[in-house]
């Protein structure tokens, strides 16, 4: 059976404990790759990692892009959306269709 964590710092990732996800507070980039690989290979269908880290991390998280599993999906932290996820959301419609048919092109 697949699981569900959360990647990110502490404060950002606290509450989704009480939902039953597992979650992995990092505290530098580093670390964060590598318990996002670790992860990955893992049983964990779905990753989601707060916008920040994303950021971070977008060479580490384009290299999952197309594979089947996980969905690493970004969540805005406790310091508010900074647009990473409308930006990897942009990114695969592209990849997917071959152009931008949610934004409009530019």
């Amino acid at each position: 059976m697949y699981k569900i964590a959360v990647l990110g710092d502490r404060d950002s990732i606290y509450g989704f404990a009480a939902l039953g996800l597992d979650t992995y507070p990092v505290t530098d980039t580093v670390e964060a790759g590598r318990k996002l690989r670790e992860l990955a290979d893992g049983e964990y269908a779905v990753v989601y990692i707060t916008e920040a880290l994303a950021a971070q991390l977008e060479n580490e998280i384009d290299r999952y892009r197309a594979a089947r599993l996980p969905a690493i999906i970004p969540i805005p932290g406790v310091s508010g959306n900074t647009g990473m996820g409308i930006k990897m959301v942009k990114k695969s419609v592209e990849q997917a269709v071959g152009s931008d048919i949610i934004f409009g092109g530019g």
